[in-house]
């Protein structure tokens, strides 16, 4: 594995001393994840596809006192998310914390003109790279005697929103998931919930303003709040979920959305 691992002392916080896979991590949410969970104390392991930007966001980690490693991969593949789990128990010993936030999807095309390969990768990074996930990190959190998962899901997880129907149909297979890992490894001590996360200014929602910028009024106009969240806000909610404070909560959905799904 590519990589750099800090030697300094973490600072302690919410997530003083474990270990966190963090995926879809060189930008947008995920990057923001890595930046917070860093700070909160945990060793963060880092995996996406970009290598450059990755190393990148490690080396600003490390700089700033943090403990991170560079893991590039595909979620897509079993292997690399294998290796990418191998790689936090041989440089940390352990893994305590898995934020799964690797995603990709397109806005909606009709159900009828979408084409099988857009189905194809839609599920297979969305629902595959989740299963390819879980799979691998729950026998390491099960080694580690304890641990805590965050998969990130979305407002179409629970309702039919603009997105195209393999996406909404995707991340209701996330939160479908997210409830059998957690009814399966609860009395192991391992907890899984997910996010339900609004529109966000992602890298994805960015370009696709950019590209239509009357879009940037709608997304906003969405939510109850009236505008799109920022990522450090739902890399908040996951720091939560996977810390001490959400302690008692496991198999949940939790509403990251701006009140978009409560009217």
């Amino acid at each position: 594995m590519d990589g750099r691992v800090g030697s300094a002392e973490s600072p302690g916080g919410l997530l003083d001393g474990r270990v966190a896979m963090i995926t879809g991590a060189s930008s947008g949410i995920g990057a923001a994840a890595a930046r917070l969970f860093a700070l909160e104390g945990a060793a963060v392991v880092l995996m996406a596809r970009r290598t450059e930007r990755l190393q990148e966001l490690v080396d600003a980690i490390v700089r700033g006192g943090g403990r991170a490693l560079a893991a590039p991969g595909d979620v897509t593949d079993t292997e690399d998310v294998r290796r990418v789990v191998a790689a936090a128990e041989e440089a940390f010993g352990r893994l305590d914390v898995a934020f799964n936030n690797a995603g990709w999807g397109t806005v909606g095309t009709k159900l009828h003109e979408t084409e099988d390969a857009e189905f194809d990768k839609v599920m297979a990074v969305n629902v595959g790279g989740v299963w390819n996930c879980l799979r691998h990190q729950i026998p390491a959190m099960l080694r580690a005697g304890a641990g805590a998962v965050v998969n990130t899901a979305s407002t179409a997880g629970v309702m039919a929103t603009r997105a195209g129907a393999p996406y909404i149909a995707a991340k209701h297979a996330v939160i479908g998931l997210t409830k059998a890992a957690a009814a399966q490894y609860g009395e192991r001590g391992i907890r899984v919930n997910s996010l339900v996360v609004g529109c966000t200014r992602t890298e994805l929602i960015e370009g696709a303003v950019k590209e239509q910028p009357h879009l940037q009024e709608q997304f906003a106009a969405r939510q109850i709040l009236k505008r799109m969240a920022d990522p450090h806000e739902v890399a908040q909610a996951a720091l939560w979920l996977a810390g001490p404070h959400a302690s008692f909560i496991t198999g949940t959905a939790m509403a990251v959305d701006g009140g978009r799904t409560a009217v």
